[in-house]
């Protein structure tokens, strides 16, 4: 089958329904179609010889990557449409009159802006110009609120269906409900699409690709791949540069060596990849985090007491407790100190 995952998906389940073997094959070479022409036939012979020779094969996604496919579909329509009407209120007030311009210069942030425009009241005004630009942006700030709402639901939907299909993938460290969803979906679901790691590397625009030339000895990320899926690996090596102690150590060390930042950042997302390869084929349980504040409130401690014990600040501890932060090495060292501390108190 060609497209099993856009035109060709209900066929494709369908034949695997009733027990059918079904394989996906690329479409055509675009040189070869240029040459021989295009038609139903002639992509059929196509696919033909494409399995008989076994070259560009895969085996088709399951149904769990159409559905979250739909939600981040739906998640990234309504941030873009939010952005849009964002700069479209933007451009109004640089027109408007000078009164609502210098009324709504005000706000430090967005957000402030956004409220103040939703609960305006353009009848108030006497003249025509600034009735129809506050109608105008009440009506965008009313439509990002909405859209806003949208983003949290789809979002903690996307949440809960990574969560359940792969809670190692979602616990990993920057890895948000976004990024997972994107690498489950350019991966699938069924594990046992990937040949490799390196297989999975290539298939993200991660894999090192020579780039030397005369003395220099170097390499580049590959520009080819599934660029949403690279675009993940980005996000989570931004992260991690950002906020994760062994990363920052690792790039000081690099730094050090006389590495580019542009040469750390391939090599982290390659690091990345083959971390996020592990999760995807062989899913492991993760520690489960819920037993820490019920045992903690049972013995009357307060999150500062833990925080100050542990050195971090009560919100960390917060997260952690209700699973939205995950560090295991900390969750297993409160886990201990709150059984050594009972036992003491006791």
């Amino acid at each position: 089958m060609e497209g099993t995952s856009s035109y060709g998906a209900g066929i494709t389940h369908a034949l695997q329904d009733n027990g059918i073997h079904a394989v996906e094959v690329n479409r055509p070479d675009r040189s070869a179609r240029r040459r021989q022409g295009k038609s139903d036939p002639l992509d059929a012979y196509s696919a033909a010889r494409a399995v008989l020779a076994g070259h560009g094969l895969a085996v088709p996604k399951d149904a769990h990557t159409g559905a979250l496919k739909a939600l981040l579909i739906a998640r990234r329509g309504a941030i873009k449409a939010r952005t849009a009407a964002i700069n479209q209120i933007k451009d109004l007030l640089v027109t408007a009159p000078a009164e609502l311009r210098e009324r709504h210069r005000r706000y430090p942030t967005t957000l402030r802006l956004v409220e103040a425009l939703g609960r305006c009241r353009p009848s108030a005004h006497d003249d025509p110009t600034a009735v129809s630009v506050l109608i105008a942006c009440k009506a965008l700030a009313q439509r990002i609120e909405f859209l806003e709402r949208q983003d949290r639901e789809l979002t903690a939907e996307i949440d809960t269906l990574t969560t359940t299909l792969n809670p190692a993938l979602r616990a990993a460290y920057g890895v948000g409900p976004d990024t997972a969803a994107q690498l489950l979906i350019t991966a699938g679901t069924n594990a046992h699409r990937l040949r490799s790691e390196a297989a999975f590397a290539m298939l993200a625009g991660a894999a090192p690709i020579p780039a030397s030339s005369g003395k220099t000895s170097r390499h580049r990320l590959s520009r080819g791949g599934d660029r949403a899926a690279n675009n993940a690996l980005h996000r989570i090596a931004v992260v991690r540069w950002s906020h994760d102690p062994r990363t920052r150590d690792y790039v000081a060390r690099q730094l050090t060596a006389g590495r580019s930042k542009k040469d750390i950042l391939r090599l982290l997302k390659r690091a990345i990849a083959r971390e996020m390869f592990k999760h995807l084929t062989a899913p492991c349980p993760i520690d489960d985090y819920s037993d820490l504040r019920p045992t903690r409130q049972a013995r009357n401690i307060t999150l500062a007491t833990v925080a100050e014990h542990f050195g971090v600040w009560p919100n960390d501890i917060s997260r952690l407790e209700r699973g939205l932060r995950r560090d295991d090495n900390l969750a297993a060292a409160y886990r201990t100190w709150l059984n050594t501390h009972y036992i003491d108190a006791a």
